[in-house]
């Protein structure tokens, strides 16, 4: 078996792995990227529906999870949302903000793809796809045997992510490898996933709905969200849900308000004054969407009366029952449609300047693969190149 060597083997052709990639090369280091699918960047080119929501222009720690809040500041600090803006610019590409600060490519994700393999080519570095990893063993070097050939390295860069989405051919290889080397890690779970019911719940309340949407704002274990909800035929979906998903554990209710837009029923109570015949269930329908309310009073939820039967009281009590609706999932949807994998290579392991671990000279991990998970909306690519753009100053 033929042997190469290199300077600096990432195992992983996705943002992080191609970030740090081109800014090792940058630096004159050999570098050889290595991955198993048979295209570079496969998640970046499925992400935002095929328009990769690359970077949030409100990225800040806080909108981060780890068991080391602190440990993302500094990569964060020095490579910025700002940064990666200028690097899209510089590569001719253009973008379009969408809701809470989400920035959208206007020439589709290929082209933000194409622009890192670009700049890939341009400083010389190799990437071998369909190739897989074999065997890892160090002694004064690396060694990396993978399909049909062996790497030799100085440095050693695992950006495989986590195992969220399956069939793109992600798994946990990232922490087999924190195991082999005697790291911590925390185990990965699915995060930003859809929730879902009972097949009780699901026949009375949730098919039934399925494809409404609905502004709302959702609360558990200390954590707010207000963004829509998706009712689907497993249950509920999201940006909302897929937000309180990360924090959410097994056994935990939800709290939804959905009527994020009234603080009290006195709006109700003027549309009473006003049109004393008119049902409640027209009179919600400014709030909320007509199928959902003609459902909540099939079921009991709510009365199916007009307005001047009710007093303010009972107003009152039907406002906050929709403000503080409480359910508790089953489950969720798991790896299968999670867009990330929460947990990851323990962050005590590792420089938060260099990403190279503490017990391992050489070793490097970098993305998701790090027990750093962001919020939806683009935190997660901002990570990667974060992470990526860091690693890449030293390896």
């Amino acid at each position: 078996m033929p042997i190469n060597h290199y300077d600096v083997c990432i195992i992983g052709a996705g943002a992080a792995g191609l970030m740090c990639a081109i800014e090792a090369a940058k630096r004159q280091r050999s570098v050889i990227v290595l991955d198993k699918a048979p295209k570079a960047g496969r998640k970046i080119l499925i992400s935002g529906g095929g328009r990769c929501n690359f970077t949030n222009l409100y990225t800040e720690p806080e909108a981060y999870l780890s068991q080391n809040q602190h440990f993302c500041k500094s990569a964060l600090a020095r490579y910025t949302q700002w940064d990666f803006m200028n690097f899209m610019e510089e590569a001719g590409l253009s973008w379009e903000e969408k809701t809470l600060g989400q920035l959208f490519c206007d020439q589709k994700s290929k082209a933000v793809v194409d622009a890192l393999l670009k700049a890939c080519e341009q400083y010389g570095v190799e990437i071998i796809l369909n190739s897989t990893i074999a065997n890892i063993s160090h002694t004064n070097q690396y060694q990396i045997k993978h399909t049909n050939s062996e790497v030799q390295v100085e440095s050693l860069v695992i950006a495989t992510g986590g195992p969220s989405i399956p069939k793109m051919g992600s798994s946990d290889f990232g922490l087999q490898i924190a195991k082999q080397f005697g790291l911590k890690n925390m185990p990965f779970r699915a995060g930003l996933v859809p929730f879902t019911f009972s097949q009780d719940e699901l026949t009375k309340l949730y098919i039934p709905l399925a494809g409404v949407a609905t502004d709302c704002v959702v609360t558990c274990n200390g954590q707010s969200f207000k963004e829509a909800l998706l009712f689907t035929h497993r249950g509920l979906s999201g940006p909302a849900m897929l937000q309180i998903s990360s924090y959410w554990k097994k056994g935990d209710g939800l709290l939804i308000d959905l009527l994020p837009e009234l603080e009290t029923a006195k709006p109700l109570l003027g549309i009473k004054e006003n049109s004393p015949a008119l049902s409640l269930k027209k009179a919600l329908q400014q709030y909320l969407p007509r199928k959902l309310i003609v459902q909540f009073i099939e079921l009991g939820y709510l009365p199916d009366l007009a307005l001047k039967s009710l007093h303010e009281k009972q107003l009152t009590r039907i406002v906050s029952q929709l403000k503080s609706w409480k359910v508790t999932p089953s489950g969720t949807e798991g790896m299968r449609t999670a867009e990330v994998a929460l947990g990851g290579v323990d962050t005590g392991e590792l420089s938060s300047k260099t990403f190279e671990t503490k017990k391992q000279e050489g070793l490097y991990f970098i993305g998701e693969t790090v027990d750093v998970t962001g919020h939806l909306g683009g935190y997660n690519f901002q990570w990667a190149w974060a992470s990526g753009w860091c690693a890449g100053q030293f390896v």
